[in-house]
């Protein structure tokens, strides 16, 4: 049985994908791979470009003369909206990142599109809920006062969107303060053997593309 063959590295340590020199044409020679790499290719180039004009209509207050709200109403919304779009802009930007890489190194497949189609916008949710969080109190990353400012939003959503990982391994640790969650050490099997210092949570983590492509320049 032929084993599989290992893609090349992300740049810097391969900037040639694994090809040789003049080797410009496309490897991708069936029609309809070409069509689902240019369909997500548009679906993410439309959200990049379309987030930050939301942004900046949230920011401009459209939404509340829109909506006849006052500017107490119109507060939450603009602290939440903002939070939620700044994470799908966080998750947007890493998800195209992640296409154009698998497709230079010749790893993109379709089995993947559901994660490259919600990536954002689970991005975006995940934001709202930190921001939420950080505003109550929970979690005290800085202080709750300092989320009256816009811009901190939009860049404390971005980060958590962009590494989206991360955030969910802080919200867990609150879970696990919060319901009292004991997950100990369970005991995983990994092919042959048995693993008593892994959960079955830090296994999926092994399988994660975010994780794969954390060097991603």
């Amino acid at each position: 049985m032929n084993e599989p063959q290992k893609p090349p590295g992300f740049a810097p340590d391969d900037p040639t994908d694994g090809r040789e020199l003049l080797d410009w044409r496309s490897r991708y020679n069936d029609p309809s791979a070409q069509r689902a790499i240019r369909f997500e290719a548009t679906y993410l180039a439309v959200l990049l470009f379309s987030v930050p004009i939301a942004l900046l209509i949230l920011w401009l207050g459209y939404p509340k003369y829109w909506l006849l709200l006052d500017d107490h109403s119109y507060r939450p919304v603009l602290k939440y909206g903002l939070a939620w779009l700044g994470g799908v802009l966080g998750g947007t930007l890493f998800d195209v990142k992640w296409l154009y890489h698998s497709v230079a190194r010749q790893i993109w497949h379709l089995d993947r599109r559901l994660w490259r189609l919600f990536t954002p916008h689970l991005s975006g949710g995940l934001a709202f809920v930190v921001v939420a969080l950080i505003s109550s109190g929970i979690l005290r990353v800085f202080d709750p006062q300092a989320l009256e400012s816009s811009s901190l939003i939009v860049g404390v959503a971005f980060l958590v969107g962009y590494f989206s990982d991360s955030a969910v391994a802080k919200l867990s640790e609150i879970a696990d303060v919060l319901f009292g969650a004991d997950r100990g050490k369970k005991k995983v099997r990994v092919g042959a053997k048995v693993n008593e210092n892994r959960s079955p949570e830090s296994e999926e983590s092994d399988l994660n593309p975010r994780d794969a492509t954390r060097p991603i320049t």
